[in-house]
């Protein structure tokens, strides 16, 4: 099997762990639920929801410079992680543009009339700062319980997997 991206021919390989699918499988729910949802509400710090959440974590870690997103792209993005309509995108959108929040702002993409960008507010961008803050306390106190040697083969196994997921989309 090649990869379509590189053209690089890939050999699945079979793992010589007895059960790693299953294994790994067992751990989903508490890294998802646990963890995951802990992380998303030190995220949310009780002001936003988790697919605003989300929006915002997209422009920080995709948009242009970390500060704007065509609104498509973020709706493309978060309807393949969360069952929400456009029409919920849009609403949710807005509402952070709204005060009290006023994080960002639409403005007319100057390619098309019709398509709009999502542009934080020094407002938002301020409130990204608290975002990450509030994240990073969160990790902190589960990798205050971990050596370096695990924090590393943490961060080395979430890289690997961002990637072959990345890889197994394109395929």
């Amino acid at each position: 099997m090649s990869d379509k991206r590189t053209g690089v021919k890939r050999e699945k390989k079979k793992s010589g762990v007895p059960d790693a699918a299953l294994r790994f499988l067992e751990y989903y729910y508490p890294i998802h639920y646990k963890a995951g949802i802990g992380v998303e509400d030190a995220l949310r710090g009780g002001l936003l929801n988790r697919h605003q959440v989300a929006m915002l974590w997209l422009i920080h870690s995709e948009g242009r410079d970390g500060r704007e997103m065509n609104r498509k792209a973020i709706e493309r993005s978060l309807e393949s992680w969360f069952e929400i309509s456009g029409g919920a995108i849009t609403k949710a959108l807005r509402s952070m543009a709204q005060p009290p929040l006023e994080l960002v702002q639409l403005v007319e993409d100057p390619r098309s009339g019709r398509e709009k960008i999502v542009k934080l507010t020094p407002k938002g961008e301020t409130h990204m700062k608290k975002m990450i803050a509030g994240g990073e306390t969160f990790v902190q106190q589960i990798i205050d319980h971990m050596s370096d040697e695990e924090i590393e083969r943490g961060l080395h196994f979430f890289k690997r997997v961002s990637e072959i997921v990345d890889i197994l989309r394109n395929e």
